[in-house]
């Protein structure tokens, strides 16, 4: 078994590596053997496994312990671990304390009296739990902070006298370009001389109207280290829409990564059927060089083009099955279902299970009526754990297939 520890994926098809991941089918293999599994679910809680920080574990996390029946003991542990391994320590008590776990929650009270982050886990109860859980805690704050605190900010802090309500922005300094005719910020962004004013060009014009003189500068614009485009520049190009096509195919067979990936971006969103095997190419590159953020754009921008685009279904289905980054695993399967659905029955059942709410939500349009997805959607509508929309949508498709209102 991969070791929980040395920073590696397992094998997506194995338990450990599905678990890793947030996969459904890893929440219904867990069930067959609790005892075995606890390492792994313990594990996931005390190193992060999220390949970004829009990847959710929390809910899935929680669902395993309470589900299982597995100590808390190695979760309540993680409090005392570094800020991010308490806050997810945290996430997961808060969410089991919600479903009822009574020695959840107050570890979580206890933690504050005498935690090293207290004050985040604090605020994370503040935002989740009801306000009579933690209101109570208030002089116990109080005696914690040091005094000088000038970021005490939302609740609890509003509701105790202590803090204000998050700052607005303010308007920031005045722009020295504002005034410029778009023709003017094109010929600044012509003439290397100005480079130090390109940053501001770029800006303004990507809140402008679409401007098609800036193509041909385009190839041009990239940071001084030729690694990154100018900030907004992507922007500024995408809002020119179709426009931006031929000089997006040339872009894309440029060899230049990031002007080659903006062609691509462009292609996904207003090329046409002749364009396929370019973003076929793309999401070929990224499987090869494990680009794991951002295939999912191409997947929709292929989506597009239906049974067209076939060839890129097994690419699909390899980036579902394997990518870390569970927040594009839902984009995958729906680029699946518009070119070849056939075969997603039992996907969409899995997706009941999944770490992220958009699969949940998936699953729950999409699963095929049974007495297991029945359950599955009234665990899903009843479950003080999940989110709003996802309890709502369950309620709402259960009702639908028993006919009940």
């Amino acid at each position: 078994m991969t070791r929980m520890s040395d920073g590696r994926y397992a094998p997506a098809g194995s338990l450990i590596g599905m678990v890793q991941r947030g996969r459904g089918l890893g929440a219904r293999m867990a069930v067959e053997d609790p005892v075995g599994v606890a390492e792994v679910v313990h594990g996931c809680v005390r190193w992060d496994w999220r390949w970004d920080g829009l990847d959710e574990r929390g809910v899935y996390l929680a669902r395993l312990v309470r589900d299982l029946g597995l100590p808390l003991g190695p979760v309540v542990e993680g409090l005392a671990g570094s800020q991010e391994r308490c806050e997810r320590a945290a996430r997961v008590l808060g969410l089991l304390a919600l479903s009822g776990s009574g020695e959840a929650r107050e570890a979580l009270r206890r933690y504050v009296g005498e935690g090293e982050h207290w004050r985040d886990v604090l605020e994370e109860m503040a935002r989740g739990w009801p306000v009579e859980w933690w209101e109570d805690l208030g002089e116990t704050a109080r005696a914690r902070l040091k005094g000088d605190e000038t970021d005490l900010w939302g609740e609890p802090w509003v509701r105790w006298g202590m803090g204000t309500r998050p700052p607005e922005d303010g308007p920031g300094p005045a722009d020295p370009l504002v005034a410029e005719t778009n023709a003017r910020l094109l010929e600044l962004l012509a003439d290397p001389g100005e480079r130090r004013q390109w940053g501001d060009a770029v800006r303004l014009l990507a809140g402008r109207e679409p401007e098609p003189g800036l193509l041909p500068l385009v190839p041009s614009l990239g940071s001084a280290d030729g690694e990154r485009p100018m900030p907004l520049l992507p922007r500024a190009v995408r809002r020119l829409g179709p426009v931006a096509v031929p000089a997006a195919r040339e872009w894309a067979g440029s060899g230049t990564g990031w002007l080659a990936e903006l062609g691509c971006r462009v292609l996904t969103e207003h090329g046409e059927v002749a364009d396929i095997p370019v973003l076929v190419a793309d999401l070929e590159r990224d499987w090869v060089e494990k680009r794991w953020c951002g295939p999912v754009h191409t997947a929709r921008g292929l989506a597009r083009f239906g049974v067209e685009a076939r060839q890129a279904v097994s690419l699909l289905r390899r980036f579902w099955l394997w990518t870390p980054h569970s927040y594009e695993r839902a984009g995958y399967l729906e680029a699946l279902a518009a070119i070849e659905p056939a075969g997603l029955d039992g996907i969409h059942v899995e997706c009941l299970w999944d770490c992220e709410e958009a699969a949940r939500l998936l699953g729950v349009r999409k699963a095929k009526d049974g007495v297991e997805v029945r359950e599955r959607l009234a665990y899903l509508r009843d479950d003080e754990m999940e989110t709003a929309e996802v309890r709502a949508a369950a309620g709402e498709r259960l009702a639908a297939l028993t006919g009940q209102g």
